[in-house]
């Protein structure tokens, strides 16, 4: 087997700078380059990140809470998780007509036509409105 020169006396150059410097005193950087140890400059910590698990995405055993959708009963009752809920129907009966007059709003001096939203009569509309509740069948026995 060969045997190598301790390189006492011998001179190497830097990959760096390419002056000759004494060949005991020259490191090998991370990137392979072979540079005299005044020259030398340490791997950069942002180029060896330390390792970070990943976020976890699941559990293991999964017990998703459960919704039933609610029933339509005519529009009166629902099912909704085994508790019996009323629905309110809130729909107008009828047009629910407006007037739309045109006016002008006069300011400054400048004239602008706009448009307003009034209810023909606010009073019948009100009367139109009907509730329509179901609570169930009560027995009263006098003994």
């Amino acid at each position: 087997m060969a045997k190598y020169a301790r390189g006492k006396y011998s001179l190497s150059i830097s990959d760096r700078s390419g002056q000759a410097f004494p060949y005991l005193e020259m490191v090998k950087e991370w990137t392979g380059a072979l540079v005299h140890i005044s020259e030398y400059e340490p791997k950069q910590p942002q180029l060896d990140p330390p390792y970070h698990r990943a976020d976890a995405i699941a559990l293991r055993n999964p017990r998703p809470q459960r919704f039933q959708q609610p029933k339509d009963r005519s529009g009166v009752f629902a099912d909704s998780g085994g508790i019996t809920v009323g629905v309110a129907n809130l729909s107008l009966p009828g047009q629910f007509a407006f007037r739309v007059p045109t006016v002008n709003f006069t300011g400054n001096g400048i004239t602008t036509p706009g448009n307003t939203m009034i209810p023909e009569n606010g009073s019948l509309q009100n009367r139109r409105r009907n509730l329509i509740v179901s609570q169930g069948n009560v027995e009263v026995s006098i003994t």
